[in-house]
């Protein structure tokens, strides 16, 4: 029986987490609005997607470090959809979509679906969505309009805009390497260069400088007087869309993404948390799921677990998920009270912050950490993220994974087994020693090589080091030492070979029967 855990009051937790609270609030805030405008989609629907990971996820899931919201990791489906969809209203049908796909996932306990794909797809992924970023926050970092034309970028600049990037980006690539600016809780980076952006731009516009940034190049969020208008803010879905097969296509895309995402950030918040309390991950994809629907229900993009939020709410000295909500609740306030701030900030600050995103996504330092580790690792890595870039996210996973799937298969049938002997067909005395684990996939190569054995030989095979051989392979020597070995006199030696190997969580009596051409 496990021990009863006394219960805190709650205005005992709600002291012990309002600052970390605040911390995640002012980290989260640039963040929602970049990634708005990273994805094409109205700066609200960022902020709005913060609310409802901080509010209705905070209070669902069963993570006391995680704290949710809109993800870079997305930005890339997002805007691809809504450039292809021609509207957002149709897009967050996808975003519907998304959120039952979750619910039924953590319904049918699938939890450990992150489990399953190589750490080299998911990385080649990730380092996709960052060059994708990088990419589509150039135009907006040099104040350039003609974000549709490549060829007019560089002729096409904004001097006031690209010096709030210029000291934006700065600021966060410094503000990082002095432990004592970086140990401010309260001043987060990104924060402190959305600050100096408004800084910038408001005196270049008092002094009447052509510096100043055209209010089209600045954040538009709806100013409401009433509560009539703060509810006309929220932007319905337009239910024509889920006549849309690409409506769908979208909206299982980032389902899954969304999935790994999150599951892979429960992982990291699990061991920030020094309580090292375990989230139940089939009831955060539940919750996950049940905040998608509600965020695409009011207009917000589709959000996942983050890891940025999630670390940043560890290191402010969280202990309980009140943390999330007390955000949450925070970016609510911050809308309705002071939208007239926020319009104030340059598209080209958030941009610096989410190029500094980018670039972590997609660092050269993770490139070269695959080129290190071999070939089988590299090739997924760098496959995944070309095609991420070149086609688009789900199929540059798939053929991620399709590379991977190869080098597994031709991973498995080279080291089934290693032999003793350069040339079979001249060893009168051959040693076979069996690898760690022999599964099916391994008996044609097993099979090759024992039907090769000439007659009047002596073979060992060695299974001490093995501790799984599937029941196909078990019974494929069994055959060749009671038939094959006996009728060509072949003299078998079994060496390490168990009583008993557990297949598939069943315990069956696999054992290799021998007759008298071999010996154990």
């Amino acid at each position: 029986m496990k021990p009863h855990q006394k219960k805190q009051p709650l205005g005992s937790l709600f002291k012990s987490n309002f600052a970390s609270g605040l911390v995640v609030f002012l980290v989260a805030l640039p963040l929602c609005l970049g990634i708005a405008l990273a994805s094409g989609a109205p700066p609200l629907s960022g902020v709005l997607a913060g609310i409802v990971g901080g509010i209705v996820i905070g209070s669902l899931s069963t993570s006391h470090i995680s704290v949710s919201g809109p993800a870079a990791g997305l930005a890339a489906i997002i805007l691809a959809a809504i450039t292809e969809l021609g509207s957002f209203e149709l897009f967050l049908c996808a975003g519907l979509i998304a959120g039952a796909i979750q619910l039924l996932l953590g319904f049918i306990r699938a939890g450990s679906l992150a489990e399953y794909i190589p750490v080299s797809v998911i990385e080649g992924m990730l380092a996709g969505i960052g060059v994708i970023i990088i990419m589509k926050q150039i135009p907006f970092a040099l104040g350039s309009s003609s974000l549709a034309d490549p060829a007019a970028l560089f002729a096409d600049i904004h001097t006031g805009s690209l010096l709030v990037a210029g000291v934006s980006m700065a600021i966060l690539i410094v503000w990082d390497k002095i432990p004592a600016l970086k140990n401010i809780k309260a001043l987060p980076a990104a924060l402190v260069a959305v600050g100096a952006g408004i800084l910038m731009n408001q005196w270049f516009v008092v002094s009447g400088s052509s510096l100043a940034i055209p209010v089209g190049q600045l954040v538009q969020l709806p100013v409401p007087d009433t509560w009539r208008e703060a509810a006309a803010m929220l932007t319905l879905p337009n239910f024509s869309g889920f006549g849309n097969s690409y409506v769908w296509m979208t909206g299982i895309t980032i389902a899954i993404v969304a999935s790994i995402e999150t599951l892979l950030c429960i992982e990291a918040a699990d061991r920030l948390d020094t309580r090292r309390r375990i989230t139940d991950t089939n009831r955060e994809l539940r919750a996950q799921g049940a905040g998608n629907i509600v965020s695409s229900l009011i207009g917000g993009l589709p959000i996942t677990s983050v890891v940025v939020r999630s670390s940043a709410n560890a290191n402010a000295g969280a202990t309980h998920k009140l943390s999330a909500v007390i955000h949450g609740v925070l970016l609510l306030v911050c809308v309705l009270a002071i939208p007239f701030i926020l319009n104030m900030i340059p598209l080209s600050t958030l941009a610096a912050v989410l190029l500094l995103v980018g670039y972590k996504l997609a660092k050269p330092a993770t490139l070269l950490h695959f080129w290190h580790k071999g070939l089988y690792q590299f090739i997924p890595f760098a496959a995944t993220l070309a095609a991420v870039v070149a086609l688009d996210l789900l199929k540059g996973v798939g053929i991620g994974l399709a590379i991977s799937i190869i080098f597994i298969l031709q991973g498995n049938m080279k080291r089934a087994y290693y032999l003793s002997r350069e040339e079979l067909a001249e060893a009168d005395e051959i040693s076979l020693e069996l690898a760690e684990e022999v599964s099916f996939l391994n008996k044609a190569a097993i099979k090759k090589t024992l039907k090769n054995i000439r007659p009047g030989s002596k073979v060992t095979i060695n299974a001490e080091r093995s501790s799984y051989i599937a029941g196909d392979v078990l019974e494929l020597i069994e055959d060749f030492a009671n038939v094959f070995a006996k009728e060509n006199d072949i003299d078998v030696v079994l060496k390490g070979f168990k009583s008993d190997y557990d297949h598939e969580g069943r315990d069956h009596h696999s054992h290799v029967r021998v007759g008298h051409s071999a010996s154990i």
